[in-house]
């Protein structure tokens, strides 16, 4: 048997009998295993047990083991890493800037269960055979997201996507080197202006990041209100509140879905509504928001701007039988004012790929827009489209044409979700 093995499991019955909340106090943890693999070290002495190779490295572990994930802690310490998922208990991957690895940890199918039902305990979100889909959020702010055995073929599949992003502003951006200046300035713009904003791009494409970015630039004096499946958003404002789904108890009650959120976002006096991320029914609840006037932005799942706008049009028909294209096409192309791509290139590298602005019209069923900003050969440069909406640039003192005109290109790298 492993020495750590046996030192962890009596730290552990320690936590227990002392009643120590191992995650609100991982010092007194970390005392513990001090004290323990000194007392081990102590009877080594005398033969009775072997000594420890790296005493310092054991300790850690057992507090990994003990107060946080065990083995996948020195990840989830990792500023460089992005992403963590488990295929299987031998084939446990992580991310460092965008390109993913096969590590060297090695699980149990035990270990893997154990990890997982720690990892839930403080979330209030649960794991059944009635419920083999789980997302929720762990205390360090990752979110979690597991499949349980049966749906996936073998082993349960365990992702955890870190909060690790090195951006909380629009400007962070630009300091970053991966959004030029004046876009960045359009874009500041056209959040005080009250656009309503759409946020696209692929998985870890950063578009949380680019919508907590967007985000800061709110004006202090609005009431924001957001709503999301797992929290994600993080921006500093003085007035917000946000909200997340919630799971149906064991009797089968007591799910809040999306759409009831951003229902009840609007009863909440909102000068200023954030989704998440859209990804069904609740589109048609977004697009009644926007059309009622009140600013908003959102994130969504597409392969470009242009294919933004389409699936746009698409989910609200999710929302009923009596919802028909004739109504959401037109509804789309009115009240959402401007769409920012975000992309994720082959090498790892973040970047906003286009901007594209609508134009409100409609024809043969086709949405009009017209690029402001469109990423060539690695740069984002001016396009000739404009916002329609300028009486609201004015309103805050902004000439956006004259913003406009004077952008220039500017090479780009990368910034981490």
């Amino acid at each position: 048997m492993d020495p750590s093995s046996g030192l962890s499991s009596r730290v552990r019955d320690l936590v227990r009998e002392r009643r120590i909340d191992p995650r609100a106090d991982v010092d007194e943890v970390r005392r513990l295993a001090v004290d323990a693999v000194a007392d081990h070290e102590r009877r080594s002495l005398s033969g009775v047990v072997r000594p420890l190779e790296e005493p310092e490295r054991v300790v850690g572990e057992i507090v990994a083991d003990v107060s946080g994930f065990g083995v996948l802690q020195p990840y989830l310490e990792d500023d460089a890493v992005e992403e963590i998922w488990i295929n299987a208990p031998d084939r446990v991957f992580v991310a460092r800037g965008g390109v993913h690895e096969l590590t060297t940890t090695v699980l149990t199918t035990e270990a893997v269960r154990e990890l997982v039902e720690r990892m839930l305990q403080s979330s209030g979100r649960r794991l059944d055979v009635s419920q083999p889909f789980v997302d929720a959020m762990l205390p360090g702010g990752h979110r979690l997201h597991v499949v349980l055995d049966g749906i996936t073929r073998g082993f349960s599949a365990v992702n955890v996507r870190k909060f690790v992003a090195r951006a909380a502003s629009l400007d962070d951006l630009v300091a970053l080197d991966s959004l030029d200046s004046h876009a960045a300035q359009f874009l500041s713009a056209s959040v005080r202006a009250g656009l309503n904003i759409v946020v696209s791009g692929g998985t870890q494409a950063g578009k949380t990041t680019l919508l907590n970015c967007l985000a800061a630039a709110i004006p202090g004096t609005e009431r924001v209100i957001s709503a999301e499946e797992v929290f994600e958003l993080r921006f500093t404002h003085p007035d917000w509140v946000p909200m997340q789904t919630r799971q149906a108890g064991l009797e089968g009650t007591g799910e809040v879905d999306l759409r009831a959120l951003v229902k009840e976002a609007l009863r909440m006096r909102p000068t200023r509504l954030m989704i998440g991320e859209v990804r069904g029914a609740e589109c048609l609840d977004l697009l009644l928001a926007l059309n009622s006037g009140l600013p908003s932005m959102a994130s969504i799942h597409a392969s470009s701007a242009r294919h933004a706008l389409a699936k746009l049009c698409t989910l609200p028909l999710l929302a009923g039988e009596n919802i028909g294209a004739s109504f959401v096409v037109p509804t789309v192309a009115t009240a959402v004012d401007l769409v920012v791509h975000a992309r994720l290139d082959a090498d790892g590298r973040r970047c906003v790929d286009e901007l594209l602005t609508v134009t409100g019209r409609v024809e043969n069923g086709n949405i009009e827009t017209e690029p402001v900003f469109r990423r060539v050969d690695g740069v984002l440069a001016r396009s000739h489209g404009i916002p329609s909406r300028r009486e609201d640039f004015e309103r805050i003192g902004v000439d956006v044409v004259g913003l406009l005109d004077a952008s220039r290109p500017r090479r780009m790298t990368s910034w981490a979700p």
